[in-house]
């Protein structure tokens, strides 16, 4: 696996690097500490991306659009000292897998890594609370009661989820709303169980529900909440 840190202060990639390092064994990493060493060091080769969103030579997202446009397979995750929600959302926007704040656990930061190399997208809790009543709450004791009810009163809230899932997770989240087993969920996608409960852990932080039963309650409220304000519109 070869993964790219590119972040102007050396005790950050060096930290970061440590700590990615529990992935696995023969991790190769490879370091750029501006724009432009950023674009001459990525590669098709990369497994993934940990990028800067302010370092030299950057200019708002220009150098994420520049490097999803030249190399669009490359998984990228930003990795900044920003905690603005909007600017998490326009990073998203422009095909980041994740937005990582330097404030953050290495912890949090390992899982989020893992998250995105599964195939899922990490968004943060901050992030999540922006949006609209009844797709997530800020607390961190999730209420499953509040949350479905919050979701009968807002009949974008499927959509809205749309904006933070990938459409894999949405499938996901689709087949679950169904009551459909780890299993059969896997079977469906093509997809290993492993997988599949990574994609949960996406959508129960989504959710904001603690386990498969309220994901399940909880899915089954917004789907049935988008088809009748469907049926309405």
């Amino acid at each position: 696996m070869k993964i790219l840190i590119a972040d102007d202060h050396r005790l950050v990639t060096e930290a970061v690097k440590t700590k990615l390092s529990e992935i696995g064994e023969g991790i190769e990493f490879c370091i750029a500490m501006s724009v432009d060493e950023l674009l001459r060091t990525v590669s098709d080769d990369v497994d993934l991306a940990v990028v800067d969103l302010n370092m030299p030579g950057a200019d708002g997202y220009s150098h994420i659009d520049e490097l999803r446009r030249r190399h669009p397979s490359v998984p990228v995750i930003v990795l900044s000292g920003y905690e603005d929600p909007a600017l998490m959302r326009g990073a998203l926007e422009r095909g980041a897998l994740g937005f990582i704040p330097k404030a953050y656990s290495p912890e949090v930061m390992l899982s989020a890594v893992r998250l995105v190399l599964a195939g899922g997208v990490y968004v943060p809790p901050m992030m999540l609370s922006a949006l609209p009543p009844g797709v997530v709450a800020g607390s961190a004791e999730p209420s499953m009661a509040g949350t479905a009810r919050s979701a009968a009163g807002n009949s974008a809230t499927l959509e809205t989820l749309r904006n933070v899932l990938t459409e894999r997770q949405v499938e996901v989240l689709q087949l679950l709303s169904q009551g459909k087993p780890n299993k059969l969920i896997g079977r469906s996608l093509g997809i290993s169980e492993g997988t599949v409960k990574i994609h949960l852990a996406a959508i129960f932080r989504a959710l904001n529900v603690r386990n498969r039963t309220e994901a399940v309650v909880a899915a089954q409220t917004l789907t049935e909440t988008s088809a009748s304000a469907s049926a309405h519109s």
